[in-house]
């Protein structure tokens, strides 16, 4: 029986082409991919209540093969240099697409100098990574993973041809590269573009909007959050405690970007994390944004992240340096931390912050907070738990 894409042959014939030549480009006698009712079907959000649809590039649209095939990327360590890591080794999606380390390791065992970002809602993201205004779309983002030398994540060279001839052996991937990138011939729709535009598109479907907080928001069901949540909702959004000046929007961190949207920045803050010289100064191995931009002003400021799923995303802040919601709370009530201070035993312990930091955001300040009060803003931040975003994307 022919196959909806030709026969098999067909298929084992390029990937051999392919395994020995890879052209660069191919010859013009050689058909496009041929397409189908589904290969062309639109994209459907499904979306949760409340929740605008995401912007999406122009010279990337969505479509069903397309977040398919960015799927099976994600999770494929073929994509690495050592053949055994992929994007899920630092994005697992049982913890809300963290890994639960304090810094991330990338595909030779090299430790990384930053925790891994949530990729809950990513697709709302106004920049990326923690601290860079000029990346502003999942496709420039992923450049960084995938090529970055310095430290090594993905390891890729950035023309792989080794990994690319490893999915064009694979007759499913070439199937489903055609079906993605209909408008291609087949060898020329296994590149490295391709790929980082699949993953992306898969990314963008990441959407999380279920928890226990959702529901009692949008679904009008009271008895979603228990009593002590509820208590640390009103505390959260509180001119007092004023966790949401920050933490704002669908996504608990601050504007958003989302189709017919205006351009707003996103928010990067000094928390008072550190101050090493009474001046506020940052570890020097990452200052934050500084890095970037070069001003004074932005040292220490890293971007806000979201909350959503937060309970599972620890240990926090940009270095993975607190490692529980409470230590969290505790650092934003303390008015941020002061120093790290040597101890007899050898360990740098963080202090409170007492000095003056001059680069720490104005509104790190700090708050009184009882017992009672810290347990239950703390069972607010885990009623934002979506059980069924951590079971819906996995590999």
């Amino acid at each position: 029986m022919r196959h909806r894409y030709g026969n098999r042959s067909f298929f084992v014939s390029i990937a051999l082409t392919i395994v020995s030549a890879m052209p660069a480009t191919l010859s013009a006698a050689e058909p496009a991919c041929e397409t189908s009712v589904a290969t062309n079907a639109p994209y459907i959000w499904n979306l949760p209540p409340g929740f605008p649809q995401p912007r999406v590039p122009a010279d990337n649209p969505m479509s069903p093969a397309k977040v398919e095939l960015g799927r099976r990327l994600f999770f494929d360590a073929r994509l690495s240099a050592t053949g055994a890591f992929s994007c899920a080794s630092c994005h697992r999606p049982e913890l809300a697409f963290t890994d639960g380390r304090t810094h991330s390791v990338g595909a030779t065992g090299e430790p990384l100098r930053r925790n891994s970002m949530s990729l809950t809602n990513v697709a709302y993201n106004l920049s990326f990574t923690w601290s860079s205004r000029a990346i502003t779309t999942l496709e420039a983002q992923m450049r960084t993973p995938l090529f970055g030398q310095h430290p090594v994540e993905m390891g890729l060279l950035e023309k792989p041809d080794k990994q690319l001839r490893q999915l064009a052996m694979d007759t499913d991937y070439m199937r489903a590269f055609c079906e993605a990138f209909p408008q291609a011939t087949p060898n020329a729709a296994i590149n490295i573009g391709n790929v980082i535009k699949a993953i992306a598109a898969y990314e963008r479907t990441l959407i999380s909007g279920r928890s226990a907080f959702d529901r009692f928001t949008f679904d009008d069901q009271r008895d979603a959050l228990n009593a002590s949540a509820r208590r640390g909702m009103e505390l959260f959004f509180s001119a007092r405690v004023g966790c949401v000046q920050c933490h704002s929007g669908i996504n608990f961190s601050g504007p958003i970007q989302f189709e017919r949207s205006q351009h707003p920045a996103a928010i990067f803050a000094n928390t008072g994390l550190y101050d090493m010289d009474g001046r506020g100064a940052y570890p020097a191995r990452d200052n934050g944004l500084i890095e970037e931009t070069r001003k004074r002003e932005d040292a220490g400021r890293f971007r806000v992240p979201t909350l959503r799923n937060v309970a599972l995303t620890g240990p926090y802040m940009h270095d993975g340096s607190i490692e529980s919601l409470e230590e969290v709370v505790d650092h934003y009530a303390a008015g941020g931390r002061a120093a790290l201070v040597l101890q007899p035993s050898g360990q740098m312990v963080a202090v409170e912050n007492t000095r003056p930091d001059s680069h720490k955001d104005k509104l790190i300040r700090k708050v009184s907070l009882t017992p009672d009060e810290k347990r239950d803003l703390i069972e607010f931040l885990r009623s934002l738990t979506d059980e069924a975003f951590l079971t819906t994307h996995g590999g």
